[in-house]
């Protein structure tokens, strides 16, 4: 039987956004989008289902790290957990929308996000906003070892201030040289290369590699 990847996102501390409708319907837009450019991978589209949640499901992961990135980034500072499942769906499923599908998938993607949930009533800042699982299957190592990249690379963006956070951004969004860079953020060369230096750049894109091939390997 076919393996699907569920992934459910849920808008953190949603309660204490002053502006929640505007929130919304940004989110609404950067879904739309994805579900646009990224349609061959999308077995069902993203949907918003309880106001500050939404869901997705794919045919495969080759493009995964980069959609759960690019609604992060363009949330930001609004912060998104996500839940990904692995695993089959026993229901119909409807390309138009990720609803009404149910299955292993969605019930582990489900488990995660209340595992993120309790992690971050103990860990606070240092719990990870990603989590993948297959469902009732907990002892696997290469799993492990995705989960414990998530949560690095959770600790390292949480570490960066406003300015490095700006030009990591620039950086990723624009694959050009330092110049260029500090040409639009109106700084210098040498000042790029600092705040990417002390963000731990090259380690950030290092893990974030690691991340999304192992990704790719396991949802084949």
């Amino acid at each position: 039987m076919k393996r699907y990847i569920a992934i459910i996102g849920d808008i953190r501390y949603s309660k204490n956004i002053q502006d929640r409708g505007n929130i919304q319907r940004k989110l609404n837009k950067i879904l739309n989008a994805l579900n646009e450019n990224y349609g061959s991978d999308i077995a069902a589209k993203f949907v918003i289902t309880l106001g500050d949640e939404f869901q997705v499901l794919l045919h495969n992961g080759d493009h995964l790290l980069e959609m759960i990135r690019a609604i992060q980034r363009q949330l930001y500072p609004v912060e998104v957990r996500f839940g990904i499942g692995i695993g089959d769906i026993t229901t119909p499923i409807k390309k138009t929308a990720a609803i009404g599908a149910d299955g292993p998938a969605y019930y582990a993607a489900r488990e995660m996000i209340d595992e993120l949930r309790i992690m971050e009533k103990k860990l606070k800042h240092q719990a990870p906003d990603v989590k993948v699982g297959y469902y009732e299957q907990k002892d696997d190592l290469e799993l492990e070892h995705l989960n414990a990249f998530f949560r690095l690379n959770k600790l390292i963006d949480n570490s960066w201030s406003d300015e490095q956070r700006a030009t990591v951004m620039e950086a990723i969004s624009n694959n050009d040289s330092q110049s260029e860079i500090a040409r639009r953020l109106g700084t210098t060369q040498s000042t790029v290369a600092r705040r990417l230096a002390m963000a731990n750049f090259i380690t950030y894109m290092d893990i974030e590699d690691i991340i999304n091939k192992t990704i790719v390997e396991i949802t084949r």
